[in-house]
This record gives C-alpha cells, structure tokens and sequence, in this order.
C-alpha cells in the first residue's frame, strides 16, 4: 500500500470512527507505527484531522457530504481512474471539476497529490459541487472557486442560469467530467438536464477536457447531450471496458486511457 493508499485509507477510517490511535491504525492496515505517525503528522499539517497524544481525531470539518458518496459502485475502479486523471493536471492549472462519484476521487487524488521534493503543486479548483468545494476548502495549496446557482440535494451540484454564466466567464486550463454515459455516436451525456447544460458551458469554457467514466457507462445514451466526442482529448475508465466501444470511441479521435 503506497502512501496515497494509506492516505485514503486513514480519511476514510477517521470519518467513519471519529478518531484513531496509532497502534490500533498501525495493525489493521499491516504497517509500522512509524509509518503511521508520519502519515498522521502529514493529514494533520493539511488540516485534514486533528493530532492528539497517540493518534487523531476527525476536524471539524463536516465529513456528511463525503460520506455518502463512499457508498458506490466500482470503488476501486474510480479511484484508479481519479488517480490517472489527477497525474494529467499540471501544477498551477485551473481545473474544473463538475459533480459525481469519479470526480469526486479526482478531488481526492488532487488533494493527496505530491511533486518528488514533496510539495504539494498549488492548484485552481473551479467547481459547481459542493461536497467537493466541502472537501477542498481546508487544503492550503488549492484555491477553490464555488460557481453559485441553485443546489440539487441529489447530486450536491450547483444548477442553473448563475452557474451558468459564471462558468461562461472564466478560462479553465482543464475540465474533468464525471458523465452518465458516453457513446462514440451521441458523445457525453447526462440524466439531468441542468447538469448536462452546466456540463457542457465546461467543456466550452476549458482548453482541454477529460472524461472519467469507468467501463459500464461506455456504448451508453442519456437524454441530454452534454458535447460530441470531437469536445472531448482524454476519456480515463477502466480496463473491464468493452473493447469494441474503445475502439470506436478512439476511433473518433479520442486518447482512451484503461487503468
């Protein structure tokens, strides 16, 4: 388990619990104590827990949001393609982040991420997700930009005309879209039509656009046309994917990344 693992790892289990001591964290995940002091001393400079005498508590940060997103389907498949996708941004970019399971671990993965001398690269987040905003907020080296409009409870999104045109008035270097389902014929989609048309004024507004999707939203419509594949460079999903619908999907001149 690399340091990004046992990261996620650690959150994970301080949400759930409330706190965590060092030797009863070291056995469970199989590691030294000092190792886990170290990754405790880390999370704690990031303002990510609290440190206590023998271990850690959870921060007053709300851990709600975050928590009911843990619950999804291909966990591990969309945390291997957050972590591909999150390797894609340069330091110092601005990212656009629409709402959703995948993107919600990109946040993550952006959030954890560290250069070889072991800083962590400052970033621009510019994102219509609250529970994402909810997340990033306390980490110093990222700025987060909250697009405003109106909240769906579903899917924690900001909607709507204010989004919308807040979106249309900034250059991002990147977006990385979270999406229902892509087909090489119909492109990007989405259920929601507010979602699919905050989606889209993304795409338009970003220089470079990635698709997290894992393999069963490949050779998929929703209704609502979020962009055609000629809008998209990066489509990042998983390697259970159908072939065929890579292919075609490559085929529109789409670079396919399978992790």
């Amino acid at each position: 388990m690399n340091q990004h693992e046992r990261w996620h790892r650690l959150l994970d289990m301080v949400a759930a619990e409330g706190q965590l001591d060092i030797e009863s964290t070291a056995r469970e995940l199989g590691m030294s104590t000092a190792t886990i002091r170290r990754d405790f001393d880390e999370l704690a400079m990031q303002q990510l827990v609290t440190r206590t005498r023998g271990g850690v508590v959870a921060t007053s940060v709300s851990y709600d949001l975050p928590l009911r997103y843990k619950a999804v389907r291909q966990a591990s498949e969309k945390q291997r393609i957050a972590t591909a996708a999150a390797a894609l941004i340069p330091a110092r970019s601005t990212v656009g982040l629409n709402g959703g399971t995948t993107t919600t671990e990109v946040a993550r993965a952006l959030a954890l991420r560290t250069e070889p001398n072991g800083q962590m690269p400052a970033l621009t987040v510019v994102t219509n997700a609250l529970n994402i905003a909810n997340e990033l907020i306390v980490r110093p080296h990222i700025r987060v930009v909250l697009t405003g409009g109106t909240a769906r409870p579903r899917s924690y999104e900001l909607v709507g005309r204010i989004a919308e045109t807040m979106l249309g008035s900034v250059a991002l270097d990147v977006v990385v879209l979270g999406v229902d389902a892509i087909d090489h014929q119909h492109g990007a989609s989405a259920h929601n039509d507010g979602e699919a048309a905050i989606n889209h004024v993304m795409v338009t507004s970003a220089a470079r656009t990635i698709v997290v999707a894992d393999g069963s939203k490949l050779g998929r419509r929703s209704f609502n046309r979020i962009c055609p594949l000629a809008n998209i460079d990066t489509l990042i999903t998983d390697k259970a994917a159908d072939p065929e619908q890579v292919s075609l999907v490559e085929q529109a001149g789409v670079k396919v990344v399978q992790v």
